[in-house]
């Protein structure tokens, strides 16, 4: 798959349309799914899976100077995602609360709210303080949907180092969560 993708690299750098509708076609949808997860709208993961597709075309002279497309694509729609929540956090922290409309089910109070922004809040630190190939192989696996040996074959590393990088992932969120060690229950994915 991997020279599969490099010779569409080249076709795309060269100009070639049917070659870019073909690399559209096969990551679209995982894509879309991926940035789906991390900004819980699918309009708003259609524009950037767009965007970043727009944007691929428009610099397509320097596509055969990426190394690993897949990686690049995830990456590039991941850090598009997380520029895209930080502009709506910053808007929400300096907008007028007068304009927000809350909707609190009966049962959760603004208590268990605050508690769960909080508990969601520590965990995206956690994550963030993750060493960098940590942080990449936990995302993949976790937000993504990747299964081990997909992420070795992208990261050019064995399967058992991929296990090793979630146990240690795991671990420290655990440890920043303050998740008490006899509750933590690791069952690793299948190696298949």
């Amino acid at each position: 798959m991997l020279d599969c993708l490099k010779t569409i690299q080249i076709a795309i750098s060269n100009g070639d349309e049917q070659a870019f509708a073909k690399l559209y076609q096969q990551f679209h949808k995982r894509l879309w799914s991926f940035c789906k997860s991390i900004i819980r709208s699918s309009e708003s993961a259609e524009e950037i899976v767009e965007d970043v597709f727009v944007k691929l075309w428009c610099n397509r002279a320097n596509l055969v100077n990426i190394e690993d497309l897949t990686v690049y694509l995830y990456v590039a729609v991941k850090n598009r995602a997380l520029n895209t929540l930080s502009k709506k956090a910053q808007e929400l922290v300096t907008s007028p609360f007068d304009f927000l409309e809350i909707e609190l089910d009966g049962n959760v109070t603004p208590y268990d709210v605050l508690i769960n922004a909080e508990m969601v809040g520590c965990m995206r630190k956690a994550i963030d303080e993750l060493p960098p190939r940590c942080k990449m192989i936990f995302k993949l696996i976790r937000e993504d949907g990747l299964k081990y040996k997909e992420v070795a074959d992208i990261l050019n590393i064995s399967v058992n180092t991929i296990d090793a990088q979630m146990a240690i992932a795991v671990k420290r969120i655990c440890l920043a969560l303050k998740i008490p060690k006899p509750q933590l229950v690791f069952v690793p994915q299948k190696k298949s």
